[in-house]
């Protein structure tokens, strides 16, 4: 008996990623305006947000306007005050930037870990950014990752060291 019960718990797990989630649920009423939460599936910048009372049996509704923090994109959404909406989890790092190869950055973090899957942002910033590059400039590049999206929003000069 004592070998049937030691083969009913060999139980195996399957490997999954970090075990970190993307979002997190958050009241609708606790939400506040340069906070983020998710709309439609996508990580957004809450830009606005107003609340009104309904009729007399009726909940409070938050009207909340935000922006998609990768595509800039403007989205809406109405929902009761009391229900839970979900917020993404967003990390932000800066990385030394080391080489620009078509079209994407070669980064290094502070502990000296590669990175190499980042695109040079779009339009303006990213024109900018290769051309304070070929001056010569070191350049600190932020990267925000949020949902198994990541993008690069801005840089500065590295400052100087002596």
């Amino acid at each position: 008996m004592a070998d049937n019960d030691d083969e009913q718990h060999n139980i195996t797990f399957e490997g999954t990623s970090s075990g970190a989630s993307l979002t997190f649920p958050m009241q609708c009423s606790a939400l506040r305006k340069n906070g983020h939460v998710v709309i439609k599936g996508r990580p957004c910048k809450i830009v606005d947000m107003s609340t009104s009372k309904t009729g007399k049996h009726g909940h409070a509704k938050v009207h909340l306007v935000a922006i998609d923090i990768f595509t800039g994109k403007k989205l809406e959404d109405l929902s009761p005050s009391t229900h839970n909406m979900d917020v993404p989890n967003i990390k932000r790092v800066e990385y030394t930037l080391i080489n620009i190869d078509d079209g994407f950055m070669n980064l290094l973090d502070g502990d000296s870990n590669q990175k190499d899957d980042v695109k040079v942002p779009e339009g303006e910033l990213g024109q900018k950014l290769e051309a304070e590059f070929e001056e010569g400039k070191d350049l600190l590049v932020t990267v925000i990752a949020s949902m198994g999206e990541e993008a690069a929003i801005s840089y500065k000069e590295s400052p100087k060291t002596d």
